[in-house]
């Protein structure tokens, strides 16, 4: 398998489940990309999907995507413009944040206007996975993207951000999930 993995608004530290995930996957002799989104502190919409097109195009077929916070409504800006590329196999949008979180110097991710068909036009599966408390998404992944794009989301009780503020470091069930050994429940 193929993974690739996009960090969220200011990037995500070696203490985060990403990094440790990237690390686990290598271990067990995965292919993992996991770059550097340009400006990760003040992102911009248009330099973000440069960068995803440019990773995509390096992609092979079977390829996972697994998105975290910003990540994941760069993910659905891509499936709203994605036309004629082959689409992902599996993706997994941990996080997203809600349009009225504060977000400073974050540019041209909202408004979101991707529909159900063209998420499923982006990839053959994808699950959200959030929180019933996280503080950049207080109206609940459940109705912000669950219900409107018609995604199965699996919430996470007391979860924060699912950042390692909130105790996702090291993180097994995301490894389980990657390597299709059952993972989250859905």
């Amino acid at each position: 398998m193929s993974f690739l993995m996009l960090h969220g608004w200011q990037g995500s530290g070696p203490g985060h489940w990403q990094t440790w995930l990237a690390e686990q996957l290598r271990s067990h002799g995965e292919s993992v990309r996991y770059p550097e989104l340009p400006e990760p502190d003040t992102p911009r919409l248009d330099r973000w999907l440069e960068a995803l097109d440019a990773e995509l195009a390096l992609s092979p077929d079977g390829l996972v995507v697994l998105c975290h916070s910003l990540a994941c409504v760069l993910w659905l800006q891509h499936a709203h413009r994605c036309v004629d590329e082959p689409p992902a196999e599996r993706v997994l949008l941990v996080a997203p944040p809600s349009p009225a979180a504060s977000l400073p110097g974050v540019r041209g991710f909202f408004p979101l206007a991707v529909e159900p068909d063209e998420v499923a036009r982006a990839a053959r599966s994808t699950l959200v996975v959030a929180s019933d408390d996280d503080p950049y998404c207080e109206e609940g992944a459940e109705r912000l993207y669950g219900e409107p794009l018609a995604l199965p989301v699996h919430v996470i009780g007391g979860g924060g951000h699912i950042n390692p503020d909130a105790g996702y470091g090291p993180w097994p069930d995301v490894e389980r999930w990657c390597l299709a050994e059952d993972g989250f429940e859905h």
